[in-house]
């Protein structure tokens, strides 16, 4: 399955069973937004996280970006307490987790809680954890700031999406028990 159909899954479901949500999701970025992005960055998307971005760049509107947190998003989706990133959410945390050596920390490149080649799509508030993916080959991966990073959760986006789409399948059927649907939204317990 591609990104673009487990994403689509991943739509579909919500739209369907948490339409409140669905409908606050804003639109697609533009190839010109990416390219820029990645001007500032000084780093290529993978494939899969450009493709994704342009279906759906969840960058809150300015007005709803508090400046007082390190990452902003959408409350409820995917989960409690983590979001999907938009491009400039993105651009925010990759600044704040790139390293001039390229890895952080400098002294462990084989085991680095940090490399520039991650780029973030979903954080909690703090930016202390969340999901990336590896520029180099798609594969997605974890970090837990205090916790080893993980690599290769997933190894596409496509793979965590299809996942993310099961969940959402539990939810709607009352079977994932932190998780509720109330009044078109996802509620968590």
């Amino acid at each position: 399955m591609s990104v673009t159909e487990s994403w689509s899954r991943v739509m579909s479901l919500l739209r369907e069973h948490a339409p409140a949500d669905h409908a606050d999701l804003p639109g697609p970025a533009t190839e010109q937004m990416l390219a820029a992005a990645e001007e500032r960055m000084g780093i290529s998307l993978h494939g899969d996280l450009r493709t994704w971005l342009l279906r759906n760049n969840l960058d809150l509107p300015e007005e709803d970006v508090d400046d007082e947190v390190a990452c902003c998003g959408f409350d409820g989706f995917p989960d409690e307490g983590n979001f999907f990133l938009g491009i400039r959410a993105m651009e925010r945390l990759y600044a704040n987790r790139s390293r001039s050596c390229g890895f952080d920390p400098p002294d462990q490149p084989d085991h680095p809680f940090w490399r520039n080649e991650w780029i973030p799509f979903l954080s909690d508030q703090d930016g202390w954890m969340g999901k990336f993916v590896d520029v180099r080959d798609g594969r997605v991966g974890r970090w837990f700031v205090g916790d080893p990073t993980v690599t290769g959760e997933y190894e596409s986006m496509a793979q965590y999406f299809d996942s993310l789409a099961k969940t959402l399948t539990r939810i709607a059927d009352g079977s994932y028990p932190v998780c509720r649907i109330t009044e078109g939204r996802l509620v968590w317990s």
